[in-house]
């Protein structure tokens, strides 16, 4: 595989261009039994003393059963490279298709996590938080626009076990 494993002491990206701009897909299951979905928003830091990624997913989402399933999840990161197959994934569902044949990527697998090879940068995640977003929890009642048509986000906050970025 040409990806090589990135000391996560020396990593530098800018997370609100990534996350927000660029995208990513967040993947979870397993070698036979796997989705992919594209996501916008999420987040990267410190918690418990531990390197932490932030993925919020609704329920509604079929992603989310994988999630929920599943004790580890990726997060890829491409750039503007696979913008097409990022506006297919986050627009089409897998419950209904195989939504992966119909874009250029190739799914992979890292110690049975899915992956995706034309990815830059590919995060592999343990699960060790899962939340629920509350209506009652919100400060700043505007952010309520969010939630009009669908539900409220379930937060999995999984360590970063491994940060590959391509050779």
């Amino acid at each position: 595989m040409p990806f090589k494993k990135i000391d996560i002491s020396s990593f530098e990206l800018n997370p609100f261009k990534r996350i927000g701009e660029e995208w990513f897909l967040l993947s979870a299951g397993k070698e036979n039994d796997f989705n992919t979905m594209t996501a916008a928003w999420g987040g990267m830091g410190v918690m418990w003393n531990r390197n932490v990624f932030t993925a919020v997913i609704r329920p509604s989402r079929h992603t989310f059963k994988f999630m929920e399933e599943n004790n580890k999840f990726s997060a890829c990161f491409f750039g503007n490279s696979n913008r097409d197959d990022l506006k297919y994934c986050g627009s089409h569902s897998g419950r209904n298709e195989d939504k992966i044949s119909h874009t250029s990527l190739n799914p992979v697998f890292i110690d049975g996590v899915p992956a995706f090879e034309e990815a830059k940068t590919i995060f592999i995640c343990k699960k060790i938080y899962r939340g629920e977003i509350d209506e009652n929890s919100f400060i700043d009642n505007s952010l309520f626009e969010y939630y009009k048509s669908d539900t409220f986000h379930v937060v999995f906050i999984g360590e970063i076990l491994e940060i590959l970025e391509k050779e």
